[in-house]
């Protein structure tokens, strides 16, 4: 089967699957019926389901069956949507539309929106703690990493150096550690908690991180510059949304093509770390090159 083809299939499978092992989970729970709506809500908002997506792919890298990862898998997918609901909000980026709906507080005003944020994050490490299918030890391993990505060390930390960041005329490496701890944290949780759960060794999961650094400064530099050059549909907010802003970007820093450059070496770097992995990487390849051209 061609490369692309079998990432195209296994994504539309286990997208569906992603999204409605979230919207069931959610729906067991017990809680005000407003609540339960709102966090619903931004879980069937859409997207390619990206990190979740690689997770399970990095499980089928390791010839295990990718529904061992679905409980991990669906509280990643959470907590980047808690970031979005909170990103969105009037005090934050203020932004209307996600993927081409109403943002959550637009639709269930800001208190409820906050709430329904914090819903889910904090579900989410009881959804990892409540796994049947994994070892103590394992779910120990993976709710102490995905809080350490995703807290003040790094999604949190890394959204307040954006913030901070605002109208400064930031260094490349300043702009670099922003996006290393805003965005990619959350990947390199993706690619380490697939091998966790694949009994990876030590020196697979370093190759496994590093694979995951370099794909999260790519996956940051395309948004860059398809705020630029592409569609509100594609990016799902509207097109120039960080030049309105004034935020130090990659094509504002180093001009276009110098941006372009930049992201072709992270992704021969992240190809380039899974050489180094006698497993069957082939699927990682694909999904880090569909991160550097999310231009189709």
């Amino acid at each position: 089967m061609n490369p692309l083809t079998y990432l195209k299939e296994f994504q539309q499978q286990h997208v569906e699957l992603i999204t409605g092992h979230m919207v069931d989970a959610v729906e067991r729970l017990s809680m005000p019926k407003s609540l339960k709506e709102a966090m619903v809500y931004s879980l069937q908002a859409g997207g390619k389901r990206i990190r979740p997506i690689l997770l399970l792919a990095t499980i089928r890298s390791f010839n295990k069956n990718p529904r061992l990862g679905l409980n991990t898998a669906a509280s990643l997918e959470m907590i980047h949507t808690y970031s979005l609901i909170h990103d969105d909000l009037p005090s934050m980026d203020d932004d209307d539309l996600r993927r081409g709906k109403p943002t959550s507080h637009k639709m269930f005003g800001e208190a409820l929106a906050i709430l329904a944020g914090d819903g889910l994050l904090t579900y989410s490490f009881q959804l990892i703690a409540g796994d049947s299918e994994l070892s103590s030890d394992t779910k120990g391993r993976l709710i102490s990493l995905l809080a350490e990505c995703a807290g003040p060390e790094g999604m949190v930390g890394g959204q307040v150096a954006d913030i901070e960041g605002e109208n400064k005329q930031l260094s490349v490496a300043e702009l670099e550690h922003i996006h290393v701890h805003k965005t990619g944290k959350l990947l390199k949780f993706s690619v380490l908690a697939g091998g966790i759960i694949s009994s990876a060794t030590a020196e697979e999961l370093e190759w496994l991180e590093r694979f995951a650094y370099h794909i999260g400064l790519a996956f940051q530099i395309q948004d860059d510059i398809l705020d630029i050059e592409g569609s509100e549909e594609l990016i799902g907010k509207p097109v120039g949304s960080d030049q309105s802003k004034q935020k130090s970007t990659y094509p504002r820093l180093l001009g276009m093509e110098g941006a372009k450059e930049k992201l072709q070496f992270h992704l021969d770097e992240a190809l380039s770390s899974l050489g180094h992995l006698s497993v069957d990487s082939s699927l990682l390849s694909e999904i880090a090159q569909l991160i550097a051209v999310r231009n189709h």
